[in-house]
């Protein structure tokens, strides 16, 4: 189904994307994540090129985007170009500058890894900087701050975020509840949720079903979701009534959690400030030995 007008402001072109979503081919689909999460890189890049980075034959980018109602990519190209104009630097743009700015990369030591990983998680820390609103952290932080109980959720490689959050919402004195994935219980675990409470869900692709399902579950009970993931067109997005869009750049070992860490620290530091009435010097109180 072509559309009845083709988008011509990039705001319109990714409304169109998303409304669209659910009904796209798996190819599109991917295709449709990969245009959101990098407009700046597919304004520059060919199509050949673009293909070559995600393994997706050019021609599928070219139908998708009459499927759009464009008569090929370039006029689709001409809307992010457009967008381009007032955007910040992309990802490969800020990995170029940092590398500049340290030297060549051709070092294949041990160090040389740590550099690597170093200049990666710097540009996505850059990213993250550029990318969240402080309408988006303030909102998170009211939710938080009225829940009764927070309940956090976050399976296979995004556990880490969700052990900190714990961590750090406990040394705060919030009520707050791991949903475990040991023993199987993380759903029924779930079901106990009210709609005074809230649910703090963490996910990237390839999505964790069971914590898909959880977030899906209790949205539809009226509970309250914030939620990170890697895309506003991920499972998660639609149930949340805050999402935390952190795109993923492929890493030559894995992909990194340093931007998803920091987030969590600076909700849990927004929610402090709010807590302890102390804008100017919030605190997470520290377990100490006596």
């Amino acid at each position: 189904m072509i559309p009845s007008e083709t988008p011509t402001s990039y705001e319109d072109l990714i409304r169109v994307i998303h409304n669209r979503y659910d009904d796209m081919s798996r190819t599109y689909q991917k295709i449709a994540v990969y245009l959101t999460q990098n407009p700046n890189d597919v304004a520059v890049m060919s199509v050949n090129a673009i293909g070559d980075r995600t393994g997706i034959h050019a021609s599928s980018f070219v139908r998708y985007a009459q499927s759009l109602g464009f008569r090929g990519f370039k006029e689709l190209q001409a809307v992010f170009q457009r967008r381009l104009t007032t955007a910040a630097p992309g990802f490969d743009a800020r990995i170029r500058a940092l590398e500049d700015e340290l030297g060549p990369k051709e070092d294949r030591s041990d160090l040389g890894f740590l550099r690597d990983l170093v200049v990666r998680d710097v540009t996505s820390l850059q990213d993250l900087l550029a990318n969240i609103s402080a309408t988006q952290i303030a909102e998170a932080a009211a939710l938080m701050e009225a829940a009764d109980t927070i309940y956090l959720v976050g399976q296979l490689r995004s556990a880490p975020v969700a052990e900190l959050m714990r961590y750090m919402l406990t040394m705060l004195g919030k009520r707050t509840v791991l949903l475990d994935a040991g023993g199987g219980l993380s759903t029924h675990m779930a079901r106990v949720m009210q709609p005074g409470d809230l649910l703090f869900a963490v996910s990237f692709r390839f999505y964790a079903t069971e914590v898909v399902n959880i977030v899906e579950a209790v949205a539809a009970r009226g509970v309250p979701v914030v939620a990170m993931s890697d895309s506003t067109l991920s499972p998660l997005a639609k149930s949340a009534r805050v999402l935390f869009a952190i795109p993923e750049h492929e890493y030559t070992f894995s992909r990194s959690l340093a931007a998803p860490m920091c987030l969590a620290q600076a909700l849990t530091v927004a929610l402090a400030a709010r807590l302890q009435q102390d804008r100017d010097s919030p605190r997470i109180p520290v377990v100490t030995q006596t």
